[in-house]
């Protein structure tokens, strides 16, 4: 099945990739995305955008292309206690929130520790997507993680970039998620992780893997735009009339 949705992707302002919003957004309608997340890093993030640029994405439009743009982070956790590296007023106001460990501004514990920091993070109620899981470099309870996600309505990412250009040797982790999220009932969500606009959509290695385990197609969120963006109004993440033109949109 082709998926429309992808709401983990970064533009030339995370300091790291290589495209413009407007590049972005283009190739997604190329490629037949009805919703598009755009997530810059967060602030602790070496060459990551200032703070003020979140607080201004108010500024730009909620259709480019005829796709629908949501517009986001990727929070920093850069601790055990799952602190996020972005201002919890900003956070608030943003369409959508990934919660990640990177190792450049991240202390790599142990299991328990590192445990405890995507738990912490969950438990804090500020994110909505805990990003790669599966990184070999972090050792986590997943079982752990996975009921703390399902219990506070938190998404469990399975990460195309983690079988292919980044956090190689990914698979066995990502494998291990998709199985306990089948065994729970627990929603994933697939994203690209997109640093070039060409990256934008592709899925090919999330969804041979989770083929490969036969993962229900109705715990995939991205089957269906509109359950993520009901999702985001209900904890808060949209107001009623931007869900009303966002839903409208999606049914043209």
């Amino acid at each position: 099945m082709k998926y429309a949705l992808d709401v983990h992707t970064h533009t030339l302002v995370s300091g790291h990739a290589y495209s413009t919003l407007m590049e972005n957004a283009k190739v997604a309608s190329d490629k037949g995305i009805k919703v598009l997340g755009t997530t810059e890093h967060g602030v602790n993030m070496p060459n990551a955008p200032h703070i003020w640029y979140f607080g201004n994405y108010k500024v730009l439009p909620r259709e480019m292309y005829g796709v629908t743009m949501l517009y986001g982070t990727e929070a920093n956790i850069i601790d055990y206690n799952g602190t996020l590296d972005m201002d919890d007023e900003i956070l608030k106001k943003l369409d959508i929130v990934i919660g990640s460990i990177h190792p450049e501004v991240y202390k790599i514990g142990n299991r328990e520790e590192n445990t405890r920091a995507f738990i912490n993070t969950i438990e804090n109620g500020q994110i909505d997507i805990i990003g790669h899981l599966g990184n070999p470099e972090i050792p986590v309870d997943f079982e752990a993680v996975v009921k703390s996600a399902i219990k506070h309505d938190v998404l469990i990412e399975i990460n195309n970039s983690s079988f292919t250009t980044s956090r190689i040797g990914s698979n066995h982790n990502c494998k291990e998620i998709a199985l306990l999220c089948k065994k729970y009932d627990a929603k994933l969500i697939i994203n690209s992780d997109a640093h070039f606009c060409t990256k934008i959509g592709e899925f090919t290695e999330a969804i041979k893997m989770l083929e490969s385990i036969d993962f229900p197609e109705e715990l995939i969120i991205n089957k269906e735009p509109e359950e993520l963006l009901k999702r985001l109004k209900k904890k808060g993440k949209l107001s009623d009339l931007d869900l009303y033109r966002l839903l409208s949109k999606q049914k043209l």
